[in-house]
Formats: structure tokens, sequence, C-alpha cells
């Protein structure tokens, strides 16, 4: 039997709004261990922020981030998944956006994040990605 996606996704996904300081941002990520944040504006998903986002589209381009929010550095053409798709074929998307992470929506709202090391941890557990998936984060 195929695996979905609600089976292996991360549920109860953080969401901040798109006029949240950069920083709220690390700090929640470094605080829970997550790697992303979903922007989230009156409800509606509007796009994923991640650490490498927070690195690559803030730190490589400006000199201060004290006054940069989310909606700058969030991705927000945003490739999603419903609970109820097999995960092999997120997977596929995953490879032809070349992204390690896809929020998951029903009904309008984010319920999940499904990332590679989400489908790593499940399909081969003891590969190095399983590995490091498992592993608790270092601070």
């Amino acid at each position: 039997m195929a695996q979905l996606v609600r089976d292996l996704m991360t549920p109860q996904p953080v969401t901040m709004p798109g006029d949240a300081p950069a920083r709220d941002a690390a700090r929640r990520m470094r605080d829970d261990d997550i790697g992303d944040v979903l922007v989230v504006d009156e409800g509606q998903l509007r796009g994923i922020v991640t650490d490498r986002d927070l690195v690559i589209r803030g730190l490589a381009e400006r000199d201060n981030l004290s006054n940069t929010r989310l909606r700058e550095l969030c991705s927000e053409n945003l490739t999603t998944a419903r609970p109820d798709e097999e995960a092999s074929n997120v997977i596929a998307k995953m490879r032809e956006h070349a992204i390690r992470r896809i929020p998951v929506v029903e009904d309008g709202d984010a319920i999940g994040v499904f990332s590679i090391g989400d489908a790593a941890m499940e399909r081969d557990p003891n590969s190095a990605l399983g590995d490091i998936s498992a592993a608790q984060g270092n601070r």
C-alpha cells in the first residue's frame, strides 16, 4: 500500500505573519529545532522561509537584518501537497522543483510540512540522510 503524505509529514507547522521580523523566525527555528516557518497572512499561506533563505536571501544580501520582514525573504511561488497524496508523487515534485520542503495544505489551511528528511526516515531510515534527519539538532 502506498504511503500517504499525512502519514509522513510533520504536523502543526510553525506559522508567522509576513510582517514578522526575520530574527523572530530564526529564533523560532532554533528554539523548536526546525528548518522552516510558513508565512501566513489573513489565514492564507503566502510563502515559506527556511533556514537557508535566512542566509542566502537575508545575510548574503544585507548588512543589517534588523528591519527585514519575512515577506522579503520567503519563497512565494509555492509547490504544495495534499495530505492524501502519495508520498512518491510529492517526492517527484520535490525532485522536479529542486526543493527540500513542501507545505501540506488541506481545505486552504497549512496543516503540515513534508520534507526530504521525512521521506528518508520512512523509506530508508538507515541511510545517511535518514540518520541525520532522526538525530537531535545541534545548538
